[in-house]
């Protein structure tokens, strides 16, 4: 049966207040965003914030598990390839650069509230037993615990991006995405040089 048009407007409109509050969360944070801004970006009565998700905390919340769930739909983690897996989060990250910027709000204002963006702490158990697979499978060096792979691989590949000091642009982003992958590589192998890359295939 098709979807009743009231029903269509809500949800339209439940996309249009997540996409504004996206901008008004990263840009301020949770206590310095404004459910006014909100709703005037999404072209909607600030009140049906509160409808649809009860409080701004709680928008947040929704906009973090949103957003949480996107990076995890479209970065696949390989385990026995931690360098591609650093080389297509760091092109995710500089291409939303929201991402983190959220993630550094929710660790500011969020913690210890309880609530942890869905399928978050699972995803990193997850990719610490595949990490700790690869290895055992001789795919993966050992030298680092799996939890420790893990976390150089994250910081890594987030340390060009807007939130650092010292933030990736232009013709450089390209540079600092080689040396992330470069540098993951030899976390993850013997720490011999990567082999010259072939200029016909660049």
């Amino acid at each position: 049966m098709p979807q009743e048009p009231r029903a269509r407007d809500a949800e339209a409109t439940k996309a249009r207040l997540l996409q504004a509050a996206t901008d008004e969360f990263a840009a301020h944070g949770i206590a310095g965003a404004r459910v006014d801004r909100i709703g005037a970006a999404a072209k909607a009565n600030k009140a049906l914030i509160y409808t649809y998700f009860g409080s701004k905390e709680r928008l947040f919340d929704t906009v973090m598990d949103t957003h949480v769930a996107r990076v995890l739909d479209q970065v696949p983690f390989t385990p026995e390839d931690l360098p591609g897996y650093a080389g297509r989060l760091f092109d995710f990250l500089l291409a939303n650069p929201y991402q983190l910027r959220l993630a550094s709000w929710h660790r500011l204002e969020r913690s210890g509230t309880g609530h942890e963006p869905d399928g978050l702490r699972v995803s990193m158990r997850q990719k610490t037993d595949a990490i700790a697979a690869a290895q055992a499978g001789g795919q993966v060096a050992a030298a680092f615990t799996p939890e420790d792979l893990l976390a150089f691989t994250l910081a890594l590949t987030n340390a060009w991006m807007p939130t650092s000091p010292v933030a990736a642009t232009g013709q450089d982003a390209r540079r600092h995405r080689a040396a992330v992958v470069e540098a993951v590589r030899r976390l993850v192998a013997d720490g011999s040089p990567a082999p010259a890359a072939d200029p016909a295939s660049a």
